[in-house]
C-alpha cells in the first residue's frame, strides 16, 4: 500500500496533472483568443458584465487563462493560485448561470465548442468545473507534502542577469 501511496504522492504525480491544467487552459484560452466576438456573446448572455467591458473581458479573460498556463508549465508561484482562481471564478458564473436558467453554451472552450453540440446547458461545465477544483486541491495537497517551492519569476530573471554578468 505504501507503494500506491508514494505514486499518489509523487513529484511525478504533480508535474502530469499540472501540465494537463497546462494544456487544458492553453488550449481553453488560445480557442477564445481567435474568436473573441463569439465570446463576449457568450459573456453578455450571463448578464453579469456592463455593456462596456464586454469586449475587454473577452479578450483579457482568455489571455490571462493562457499566462496562468504558461506560468503554470513553468511551475512559477503564483500560477496555481491564478489558475485556482480562475476556476473559482468559473465555477461561480455557471451556478449562476445555472441558477437563473440560462440555456446557454458556458463558452468555456470559444466558439466551435465541441461541447456546446453534444451537451445542451450549463450542468456538464459545472460537473467539470468541480472536478477541476478537486484536482487543484489535490495539486495544493502535493505541493504541501512535497514541499515544492516554485520559484518567483523576479528570482529566475536574478539568477539569468547574475549568469549572464559572469
Amino acid at each position: 500500500m505504501t507503494g500506491m501511496r508514494e505514486i499518489f504522492l509523487s513529484e511525478r504525480a504533480y508535474r502530469v496533472l499540472r501540465w494537463l491544467y497546462v494544456v487544458l487552459f492553453l488550449y481553453a484560452g488560445g480557442r477564445k483568443l481567435l474568436d473573441p466576438r463569439a465570446f463576449a456573446t457568450v459573456i453578455e448572455a450571463f448578464g453579469l458584465v456592463p455593456e462596456g467591458l464586454i469586449m475587454p473581458i473577452a479578450i483579457g479573460l482568455p489571455l490571462l487563462e493562457v499566462v496562468a498556463a504558461l506560468g503554470l508549465l513553468l511551475d512559477l508561484r503564483g500560477s496555481l493560485s491564478t489558475v485556482a482562481g480562475l476556476l473559482l471564478v468559473f465555477l461561480f458564473i455557471v451556478g449562476y448561470g445555472i441558477w437563473l436558467g440560462l440555456d446557454t453554451d458556458c463558452g468555456c472552450f470559444g466558439s466551435g465548442d465541441p461541447e456546446a453540440g453534444a451537451y445542451a446547458g450549463l450542468r456538464p461545465a459545472l460537473y467539470r468545473n468541480i472536478l477541476l477544483m478537486i484536482g487543484m486541491a489535490y495539486l495544493y495537497l502535493l505541493r504541501f507534502t512535497r514541499s515544492l517551492h516554485p520559484p518567483r519569476l523576479r528570482s529566475i530573471w536574478i539568477n539569468l542577469k547574475e549568469e549572464k554578468l559572469s
